[in-house]
């Protein structure tokens, strides 16, 4: 059954319904960014507020993925934007990439979950990983929004060591046989394809890729979810599925290949978990000035100045955090230990941000008529996934002092 947008223009819903969001720059950042990084900050802003605030609470509420946004997902190039333009994508570079998805997350985080897993999960090892012949053959839809894909890594019992992986690949004349499962797996319910890694009969880490109808493959939906309620998750289960041997990732050997498209991924995140930050506290400030006690705004009390200014602080040093990877990555310089840094502190300091914002709007702050309490909750998964916060520290200690920390 299609699923359609829903009327949210009811009293319940107005703040949302009326996007009325404006971007702090208290350190004059747009100054560091071109003409075109604000053109298209300002074209993915405008579909946030017209197409994802009007209906996302609704389908937070009921848990339920707003299926019928991936293809306008294409249509505004959301998808693999950093792709060359010659297999669909957009050809822009990491900062306009990165200011994709701090809007769209500004909007929701399960949005920007959605487009960053397609662009930086899927596309991105099809792209740097795989033959001439699958790039034409996937790239091109999965910009346009017409497949959407997923990304197998994580098990049951292998999260945080993916080295550990249980999922197998078995070579059997002209196709392999690929037997074992993954756990969530956002887009999975969805997914046209999935890039999966599994271990060869050499204990090599090999990427492939599963198509749907695939017999022997399936994607069962992670239900009662707290967090994320508005993405679809789910589980990736193979049992004796046979994967032509065309569908291997050619160019890469080993877990170096999923960790890079890691990298990829958690450099988005870095950039979206500020735009969640950044909506807390725009909603902060403007109920402040607008909620009135003791005769006057709350905005006027000192403990609420200090949180408003702790919040634009953090923001904007965040954000020149971001500017200054994106450049790096640009360049070809950003490592794994500085993009980690940037995923570990910027979503910590987007959680902080939206528990102050929460008390601020006091009883109103846990209802459905604020984003509040929705960024809150999804946060609570980003800070885990895609390295959990921990695993970021370790990241950075091993960095720091030569010396691993996970054996």
């Amino acid at each position: 059954m299609a699923i359609h947008p829903i009327d949210t223009d009811t009293s319940a819903h107005k703040k949302l319904a009326h996007d009325l969001f404006e971007s702090p720059d208290f350190y004059g950042i747009d100054d560091l960014l071109t003409e075109e990084h604000k053109l298209i900050r300002s074209s993915i802003r405008s579909f946030v507020k017209k197409e994802i605030s009007p209906i996302i609470e609704d389908y937070a509420q009921r848990a339920e993925f707003p299926a019928y946004l991936v293809k306008k997902f294409g249509e505004i190039g959301a998808f693999g934007p950093t792709i060359p333009e010659e297999y669909g994508g957009g050809g822009l570079d990491y900062i306009a990439y990165g200011l994709i998805m701090q809007e769209i997350e500004r909007g929701d985080s399960g949005m920007r979950s959605t487009a960053s897993v397609q662009g930086s999960l899927v596309m991105y090892p099809i792209y740097a990983f795989g033959s001439e012949e699958q790039k034409r053959k996937y790239l091109p839809k999965l910009a346009s929004g017409e497949w959407l894909g997923c990304f197998g890594l994580t098990e049951p019992d292998y999260g945080s060591n993916p080295a550990g992986m249980v999922t197998t690949i078995k070579e059997e004349g002209d196709y392999y046989l690929l037997n074992g499962s993954k756990m969530w797996i956002s887009n999975s319910p969805m997914a046209d394809v999935a890039v999966v890694w599994a271990k060869n009969e050499a204990g090599r880490i090999k990427g492939v890729i599963v198509e749907r109808g695939m017999e022997g493959f399936s994607t069962p939906e992670i239900h009662n979810k707290w967090s994320l309620r508005a993405s679809c998750t789910g589980e990736l289960v193979f049992d004796n599925v046979k994967v032509p041997k065309a569908n291997l990732l050619p160019n890469i050997d080993g877990l170096k290949g999923p960790l890079k498209c890691l990298d990829s991924a958690r450099y988005g995140i870095s950039w979206g978990a500020l735009g969640a930050a950044m909506d807390c506290y725009d909603s902060a400030k403007r109920y402040a000035l607008e909620r009135i006690q003791f005769d006057k705004p709350i905005a006027s009390f000192q403990l609420i100045q200090k949180k408003l200014a702790e919040m634009l602080t953090e923001i904007t040093k965040a954000q020149l955090l971001c500017w200054r990877l994106g450049v790096l990555k640009n360049e070809g310089k950003a490592t794994t230990a500085q993009i980690s840094l940037a995923k570990r502190n910027n979503v910590e300091m987007a959680l902080n941000i939206a528990r102050e914002a929460r008390q601020i709007h006091g009883g109103m702050g846990i209802t459905g008529e604020y984003s509040i309490m929705r960024h809150m909750m999804n946060l609570e998964s980003v800070v885990t996934y895609e390295g959990t916060h921990d695993i970021h520290l370790l990241i950075l200690g091993n960095e720091i002092t030569g010396i691993s920390a996970f054996k």
